[in-house]
């Protein structure tokens, strides 16, 4: 595999993935692609991963944008795959049932900026910066960003952002939603720890059915609501169900099982 993103497991269960191309501040190209869809893979199966942090190597990049040197020749076709291929894995990360937490680190553009919003949540440094400039090149977001922009700042702010690619910082995006907390820099990976320890303590299978209920609200031809009471219902049968029915009732700690 790749070195294009390094993981660390840690004991309590939360994996660190950082994109690892500082030299070209961390810009996401085939070889990350490729590696993250196999990481992808290993988070789905490995019950030993309970939640993901995702950020960049060094202080300067979470992701400055795809790599354009990568697919400047492109033609109409190969385009497509592209959009395709990085969606496909970008809503892979939407759809996993296990917390993924951007920690945005310095630019978060383009693809960066997609990259980040596919994720369940954000916490951005102090000196993050958002945005997505893909205007300047002749170019739109193909990962997502038209999508979730809209889905995370509403309609109209994401128009002007798409439409100026006009950057924002880390205050400003905390201010429209699109990051939950900004951070000091030095504080960012611990802050990161601090909340999925928190989530981490709840139980899996509600967290992940969470996941697809909120999800559910953006699908076409879905019923969110109805999604809503089939895994409500579905989480009666769980051993989880039963435990943490046991331990309110007996004033005690839960200790969840995934099952």
């Amino acid at each position: 595999m790749s070195n294009a993103i390094l993981k660390e497991l840690r004991p309590d269960g939360i994996l660190i993935l950082t994109i690892n191309r500082p030299e070209a501040y961390n810009a996401l190209n085939k070889a990350f692609f490729d590696t993250m869809d196999s990481i992808l893979d290993e988070i789905y199966t490995n019950d030993a991963i309970r939640s993901i942090i995702l950020t960049g190597s060094g202080e300067k990049a979470f992701a400055a944008g795809a790599d354009i040197k990568e697919f400047s020749s492109f033609n109409e076709n190969q385009a497509k795959k592209l959009s395709r291929d990085g969606q496909n894995v970008m809503n892979r990360m939407e759809n996993c049932p296990k917390p993924i937490l951007a920690a945005v680190n310095g630019f978060s553009l383009g693809g960066g900026c997609e990259l980040a919003m596919c994720c369940h949540m954000r916490i951005a440094s102090d000196n993050a910066l958002f945005g997505q400039p893909e205007v300047n090149l002749g170019l739109i977001p193909g990962y997502g960003g038209t999508q979730r922009l809209v889905q995370l700042i509403g309609k109209g702010k994401a128009m002007e952002l798409l439409m100026t690619a006009d950057n924002i910082k880390a205050d400003e995006a905390l201010k429209l939603g699109l990051v939950n907390y900004v951070v000091a820099r030095e504080n960012l990976l611990d802050a990161c720890i601090e909340l999925l320890t928190k989530i981490n303590s709840k139980a899996p299978l509600a967290i992940g059915k969470i996941v697809e209920c909120v999800n559910s609200y953006y699908k076409d031809g879905i019923i969110g609501y109805q999604t809503e009471i089939n895994n409500f219902a579905e989480l009666f049968e769980t051993d989880d169900f039963k435990e943490g029915v046991g331990s309110f009732i007996e004033k005690r700690k839960a200790m969840f099982t995934g099952k």
